[in-house]
């Protein structure tokens, strides 16, 4: 497998010389505190919580976890709080707590205040599917409903970038994460027209664009994902059941995807935004505390990536 799973992820985060601050927009929720004191235990974390800090130590006091460590700001407006404490140095990463995705994504995208750069900002997952020892990325399943052609060169580039960072040490020389733009059919046609669209990817790519990646489409998710469906379908390419990464036609799509593996598959699983001047922990509200701790490790070796590139 060329990626990383999150028991290496996991061994990573253990043996950083030094917690890492994170602050949370919304932290009077269960699995925040868990999984931040959890963090803090290992190492991996200096906690912030952002909110309301009296429902905060209530909750803390009523599941018997100690906030000793933990920084708490009081405030009635968590996600503008959090962005401030990223741009003032005091934060590395932001992590989205008990707090709706419009609120914290109008602190993020604020043009005076918030964490924008020139990138745009998707929702790339990391999906570890144990039965089959297999490792892949999906992205956008989290923020934008249509992307354009042009969004879609972004989001390549975003899948490439998470996938090397996540390149595990073994893979050999020369290796390039092989990247399935997705849709319904392998064929593309008019009437369908993200299928054209994954065509010109494709033939982009071929004529060497994005030289750091290989890039197929369009492809249906078992020619991505099942290794004996080309064979069956009589279909080849290198991203052909060995996809390290999957881009979606639409946050429809990729939203469906991701969320019945999640819920019907033996799998891990962590999310994190891309894009912004910092990586974003993003968690749909319903996550478990150990999915919270699985994008924690994902966002540090991410932040550890670009320290040492830097």
């Amino acid at each position: 497998m060329s990626l990383l799973g999150f028991d290496a992820l996991f061994a990573a985060a253990d043996c950083r010389p030094a917690p890492a601050p994170i602050v949370v927009a919304g932290g009077a929720d269960q699995t925040v505190l868990e999984a931040m004191s959890q963090a803090a235990l290992r190492g991996w974390v200096t906690p912030i919580l952002a909110g309301d800090e009296r429902a905060t130590r209530q909750l803390a006091e009523q599941l018997e976890i100690s906030l000793d460590g933990f920084r708490l700001i009081d405030s009635e407006a968590p996600a503008v709080v959090a962005v401030a404490e990223v741009r003032a140095g005091r934060a590395v990463a932001l992590m989205k707590g008990q707090i709706a995705t419009p609120d914290l994504m109008k602190a993020v995208l604020s043009r005076e205040t918030g964490l924008r750069t020139e990138r745009m900002i998707a929702q790339v997952v990391l999906m570890e599917i144990l039965r089959d020892r297999r490792r892949f990325l999906l992205t956008d399943t989290g923020i934008t409903i249509q992307p354009t052609l042009d969004q879609k060169i972004d989001l390549i580039g975003h899948l490439a970038t998470v996938a090397n960072s996540l390149r595990d040490p073994a893979t050999e020389p020369g290796w390039k994460p092989r990247i399935a733009v997705m849709s319904a059919s392998e064929k593309a046609g008019a009437a369908m027209p993200d299928t054209l669209e994954a065509d010109e990817l494709q033939r982009r790519n071929h004529a060497g664009e994005w030289p750091e990646c290989v890039v197929q489409g369009p492809l249906s998710f078992d020619l991505a994902y099942a290794t004996d469906a080309g064979a069956k379908k009589n279909i080849a390419g290198e991203a052909v059941g060995a996809a390290e990464a999957m881009l979606f036609p639409n946050l429809l799509s990729a939203n469906l995807t991701v969320k019945a593996i999640m819920y019907t598959a033996d799998c891990r699983f962590g999310g994190v935004l891309c894009g912004a001047a910092c990586p974003v922990v993003f968690m749909s509200r319903a996550d478990s505390t150990q999915t919270r701790l699985n994008s924690l490790a994902y966002t540090l070796r991410m932040l550890d990536r670009r320290m040492s590139s830097s």
